[in-house]
């Protein structure tokens, strides 16, 4: 989740006060689901992720009120609200947080729900495989690699990477999908050795924050 990626700008940069509201993994996957997937009202939300359309509609509300997600203009209804996710990305920095206990709680707590939204991904696609169909089913990959790195070279790779996803376009959720072609989503981790260098010590955040 480097921040590598060309969103035109269109990032939402974490600081104390807005992690807060993010550092919940319903709100993770919620505003996940909006990204990936388009607007949605809390009824389908609920449906999508499993949980009760009253407690995706109070997530909603506490996303809206940090500027996460808004109201969709262009699907009025008297019923239900429609919601979109306000930008494309989030940002993460670490060193915006300083280095006290409680800034550094606060961003393990953000990336555990980040990582808790990316095994539930990694989940569904392991139990969607046998009702996946031909060439689909083995397309995926699911791999790993032991690696000798310095910090800079690790901040080379993770740039490295983004460059080569980042030439096959971000995927429009709105937007009709090219024939033969169905959504797929890059999962990259990056990840030294826990307690490499010591606290405080170089390295600490990317180069740019991370970007999920």
């Amino acid at each position: 989740m480097s921040d590598h990626n060309d969103d035109g700008g269109d990032a939402v940069r974490l600081d104390p006060r807005n992690l807060k509201a993010l550092a919940h993994p319903l709100r993770m996957r919620l505003l996940g689901a909006l990204r990936e997937y388009g607007p949605a009202t809390p009824s389908m939300l609920a449906e999508r992720l499993g949980e009760s359309s009253g407690s995706t509609s109070y997530h909603l509300r506490q996303l809206a009120a940090f500027g996460f997600v808004e109201d969709d203009p262009g699907r009025p209804s008297r019923k239900e609200r429609w919601w979109r996710a306000s930008h494309r990305s989030t940002s993460f920095d670490e060193r915006r947080f300083g280095d006290d206990d409680e800034s550094a709680l606060l961003g393990a707590e953000f990336l555990r729900a980040v990582a808790s939204a990316h095994a539930s991904r990694l989940s569904d696609w392991i139990d969607g495989l046998p009702d996946t169909a031909g060439e689909w089913r083995y397309a995926g990959d699911l791999s790993d690699w032991s690696l000798s790195l310095s910090p800079a070279e690790l901040r080379a790779l993770a740039a490295e990477l983004a460059t080569v996803v980042a030439r096959y376009g971000r995927r429009d959720p709105e937007a009709p999908a090219p024939a033969g072609t169905v959504p797929v989503v890059a999962q990259l981790q990056l990840l030294p050795s826990p307690g490499a260098g010591g606290r405080g010590a170089s390295g600490r955040g990317g180069s740019d924050g991370r970007r999920c």
